[in-house]
């Protein structure tokens, strides 16, 4: 429980203030807790194949940018994503300043929710294309050594050979889900979605620049093996989780105030999750777990895709996630049950 403390005391802090604030709204402030207990498991339930994502990434940092990730990076990701970024894409959108539009969000939460709806072709499209890389890296991986769909999978690892493979499956599935869209939106959707593969690019290329002390000339394998490289990476990939994740929130409530401290509350235990799962060393241990958490990913990435011309309840995404984790952790068991029996059976000749 020691990674968890933190994340404890946060959501301790964070129920008494939403109940005060709570307290000065027709609501009240039994009604504003409970709404921000229900965003915080919301938030959990779609970010926890980020967690296991996140946890092999951080397995691979030294203690110091682990360190960073939990520190400054958790400040990042709780007031720069889910807080600040949607009240920028507000301003952009609207063309008000960021003070207006703080005020619209307080004063006037509805208008600032239409606001925020009203680009979320934009902000699907961006956040889909960075985790349908996310996912097609990893399944395109000619050096993973263990598949967890077996030869169907190992096949799909091959075609990694193939240079920008990823990026050019990405692209195409762009412009198949941009013909989809109302006219209006299509151009805005491309260009969205060719920024999440632009950025995505280059968030992946900063891991060739960092050279692994382990020999000369060995660099160190993609962005996930460096430091400032990965702590980046990690960002963005929260970021790309917490998109959907903000707009969702408004289904539940259009208090902003309430909402901001729901997803603190997610995000601290999806953070100490992270960590939980790199000091128990549970990614060695069920070793489908990675594997069950980019599957999920692929699926969200598909499904933000898919969201801008259909409305899917976040409802959905959670339980998909959840299916996903569960499938792979119950495989990883067998699979080391079955490595036992073997060993054993080999010792006893």
């Amino acid at each position: 429980m020691q990674d968890f403390r933190f994340s404890f005391l946060v959501t301790l802090v964070c129920l008494v203030g939403a109940f005060y604030w709570g307290t000065s709204t027709p609501a009240g402030g039994i009604a504003a807790v409970t709404l921000t207990l229900i965003l915080g498991v919301m938030e959990v339930s779609l970010s926890f194949d980020n967690a296991v994502v996140n946890a092999g990434v951080l397995k691979e940092m030294d203690e110091k940018w682990r360190q960073l990730f939990l520190t400054v990076g958790i400040l990042v990701a709780v007031f720069g994503m889910r807080l600040l970024f949607p009240i920028v894409i507000v301003s952009v959108a609207t063309g008000l300043r960021t003070m207006d539009v703080v005020q619209m969000a307080l004063k006037a939460p509805a208008e600032y929710s239409k606001h925020l709806v009203e680009n979320h072709v934009v902000i699907a499209a961006f956040g889909g294309m960075f985790l349908l890389l996310v996912f097609l890296n990893f399944i395109f991986d000619q050096d993973k050594e263990l598949h967890w769909l077996g030869p169907a999978e190992e096949k799909l690892a091959k075609l990694g050979k193939l240079d920008s493979f990823s990026a050019a499956v990405a692209m195409g599935t762009l412009i198949l889900t941009q013909r989809f869209l109302p006219v209006p939106d299509r151009s805005s959707a491309v260009l969205a979605g060719i920024f999440g593969i632009i950025l995505y690019i280059a968030v992946d290329g900063l891991g060739a620049l960092f050279e692994s002390e382990e020999g000369a000339g060995v660099v160190a394998k993609g962005v996930k093996r460096s430091g400032v490289a990965a702590f980046i990476y990690l960002e963005i990939l929260d970021a790309s989780f917490s998109f959907d994740g903000v707009i969702g929130a408004f289904a539940i409530t259009q208090d902003v105030v309430i909402i901001m401290l729901g997803l603190t509350i997610g995000a601290m235990f999806v953070r100490s999750l992270t960590v939980y799962l790199v000091h128990k060393g549970t990614l060695d241990e069920y070793v489908f777990l990675e594997h069950g958490a980019h599957y999920a990913i692929g699926v969200l990435a598909i499904i933000m895709l898919v969201s801008t011309v259909y409305h899917i309840p976040e409802v959905v995404t959670g339980l998909i996630g959840v299916a996903f984790i569960a499938l792979s952790l119950i495989s990883s068991i067998s699979y080391r049950n079955k490595n036992l029996r073997e060993s054993a059976e080999a010792g006893s000749h």
